[in-house]
């Protein structure tokens, strides 16, 4: 009898759902091994990801710089270390799987190419930096186990706002605002130009972007300011915000998407102050979707109050309005407005399983073959409705799909 690989056991448990798959004892030993992955980028959230899958066998690290590089080395003192990625996968490493964590404009090359070599993805949000590669993405993700880094996901909140909305308490829904306080502009006054500092490579940094010189700062947070590398607040903080809806009222592609800021669009830096509108057709009307950040906030929440008259005051948030109430909520808490109107209102039973963990999932289904709930083909939708709000500002304020 032939033995099937360790890699080969993997492959197979995906199948598992549509045929019954079975192993020798050498090849279930393999399925029960700890998984082997290698990790691109290891610095701030990519050394959050690490700690979430370090109970595995981290196999390889790889950073474009040498400080994240050397602290996460220290706390894996076996696996091999690189300053490329494409050194690491073209390695005999024998890797299972992924996890991507650069700015923006690497997201889709690093697991694209990590994809195209049969490797399970884990990347983080936004998928990727440009709509055609969020829909790549999504293509070239099946058949492999895919989860975006929208670790809110996995939380309980979430679930019983997308259980309550599926009941649709407060009628058809025809508006959505989400706002979030946070401010990536700034992009526009560059830092002036100097070296690179010496623990940076900057040309692999930069990856297939043209060569330029380093500016204090682009690394490592500030490139989300700038549309060569990020993609601002919306590209930041969109995936997080917007899942919620694109979950609970399950929706599809926009048919219009138009954008406003206070500045026309500046050919280097992003916006302050964004605002963007995404045009549904959803269950047989039309849903309006809106997006504030910065200082900007929904028009209709200078007039919410809870029943006591204290005002909604939220820094971010989400309101669902509907024919009959809203729901407004957030990461941890959600509403029924207004509440007079909802007292001794009983929520759905719970129906959607608690998260082992937003890693944890990605991890199982690797062994399993169960979906996860953020695999590229709901992410690369969700990423490129994001993408297509800036795309929509940047083109001079609509955009006709």
């Amino acid at each position: 009898m032939c033995e099937i690989s360790r890699r080969e056991s993997l492959k197979a448990s995906l199948l598992a759902g549509a045929a019954p798959v079975f192993y020798s004892s050498r090849a279930w030993s393999a399925l029960l091994e700890p998984i082997r992955i290698g990790l691109i980028g290891v610095g701030n959230r990519g050394n959050a990801n690490l700690a979430e899958v370090s109970h595995e066998h981290v196999v390889a690290l790889c950073d474009v710089d040498e400080r994240y590089l050397k602290s996460a080395a220290t706390q894996h003192q076996g696996a091999a270390t690189f300053r490329d990625y494409r050194e690491m996968l073209d390695a005999d490493l024998d890797l299972d799987a992924v996890v991507v964590s650069t700015p923006d404009h690497t997201h889709a090359p690093a697991s694209m190419a990590a994809m195209q070599r049969g490797l399970h993805c884990y990347c983080e949000k936004p998928l990727t930096h440009s709509v055609e590669e969020a829909k790549a993405m999504a293509q070239l993700g099946k058949g492999l186990v895919t989860q975006m880094g929208t670790q809110i996901h996995a939380g309980d909140n979430y679930r019983r706002i997308v259980e309550l909305m599926r009941t649709k308490p407060i009628g058809k829904v025809t508006e959505v605002h989400v706002w979030c306080g946070k401010d990536w502009s700034g992009g526009r006054n560059s830092a002036p130009e100097q070296p690179a500092p010496d623990h940076l490579d900057w040309k692999l940094w930069l990856g297939d972007r043209a060569d330029r010189p380093y500016r204090d700062g682009l690394h490592p947070g500030s490139w989300r300011r700038f549309w060569e590398f990020g993609g601002g607040t919306l590209a930041d903080m969109g995936c997080h915000y917007m899942d919620l809806p694109f979950w609970a009222l399950e929706l599809g592609t926009p048919k219009l998407v138009t954008a406003d800021a206070p500045e026309p669009a500046h050919p280097v830096g992003t916006p302050k102050d964004l605002h963007c509108a995404w045009t549904f057709d959803h269950q047989g009307h039309e849903l309006v979707f809106h997006w504030y950040d910065g200082s900007r906030r929904p028009d209709c929440l200078s007039t919410l109050t809870y029943d006591n008259g204290q005002p909604v005051n939220w820094n971010s948030g989400v309101l669902f309005m509907g024919e009959d109430g809203m729901v407004l909520a957030d990461y941890g808490r959600h509403y029924l407005l207004p509440e007079q109107q909802f007292v001794g209102f009983t929520p759905p039973p719970a129906s959607i399983p608690s998260s082992i963990g937003h890693h944890r999932e990605w991890l199982e289904a690797i062994r399993t073959g169960e979906p996860t709930t953020c695999h590229f083909a709901y992410s690369g939708n969700l990423t490129q409705t994001v993408l297509l709000g800036n795309q929509a500002y940047r083109a001079g304020g609509s955009l006709k799909l």
